[in-house]
This record gives structure tokens, sequence and C-alpha cells, in this order.
């Protein structure tokens, strides 16, 4: 089956976020236990703000955020005012999903664990070097 096959119509949000929520639950069990009450939110795009704060001029170049306290800054004693929350940013990814012809559950399962990578701590450097290492035969 093509990346296109599955889908006559790129998904609404719902879709993306049910594609999402797929992935997750097929992550191992002992790394789910340890992302807790993580939420996923599929959005269109980031927000005004959240794009200048990173300044990211193209609202194209961000598909996915996560929001919230790594883990390895985490203390029990810590009072949540928000819940942590990884956003998938629908149009970035359909855009990415074109230009690749990647399958698309592949695509927002790649940038669902690199948000969860956030999560746990690790940079944007160290998350390259993993899956750069994963990459090699």
């Amino acid at each position: 089956m093509t990346a296109r096959a599955r889908f006559a119509r790129p998904p609404s949000a719902e879709e993306m976020e049910e594609i999402a929520e797929e992935a997750l639950a097929s992550l191992p069990e002992p790394f789910l236990k340890q992302l807790g009450n993580v939420a996923i939110r599929v959005e269109e795009f980031a927000d005004e703000v959240t794009l200048r704060e990173m300044e990211i001029e193209n609202p194209f170049d961000l598909t996915g955020l996560y929001h919230g306290v790594p883990l390895i800054h985490q203390s029990v004693s810590d009072v949540r005012a928000m819940p942590e929350m990884i956003y998938l940013y629908r149009q970035p990814i359909l855009a990415e999903w074109c230009e690749t012809d990647e399958e698309l559950t592949r695509l927002v399962r790649h940038v669902l664990i690199h948000e969860i990578g956030h999560h746990f701590g690790y940079s944007d450097e160290e998350l390259e070097a993993i899956e750069a290492a994963a990459e090699e035969p």
C-alpha cells in the first residue's frame, strides 16, 4: 500500500490525533509508565507566541512541540499549573508528508516520539544523534 493509499484525503485533526494515539499505544509498557499523563493535542499550526519564542519565522518549520517540565527536572513536590502536553502541528506534518512521500503514520509516530524524547529530557541534538545511530546498518 502506498503512502497515499490509506488516506483518500488529508486526515482531519481528529484523525491525526487517532493516528498519534495508536502510535502511543504501540510503545513498550515501561516507556508508557514513565510518560505518565502527558496529553496529545493536534493543532493546525503553532501559535504566534510559540513561534516567536522559538525564533521560528516559517510556521511550517515546526511539526511538534513538547510543553512541560522534562522528567529529569521534575520533583515530587512540584505543583504544575498546566498539564504536560505534546502538540502535533497538522499542516506542517501534512506538508512534510507531501514533500517526502513518507508513510503518514510513520511520520506522525516519528514526530510524537521526538517530542516524547523532550519529555525525557533529551535535547534536539541528542535526539538527532540517537536517530542517526538508529539508522546506521
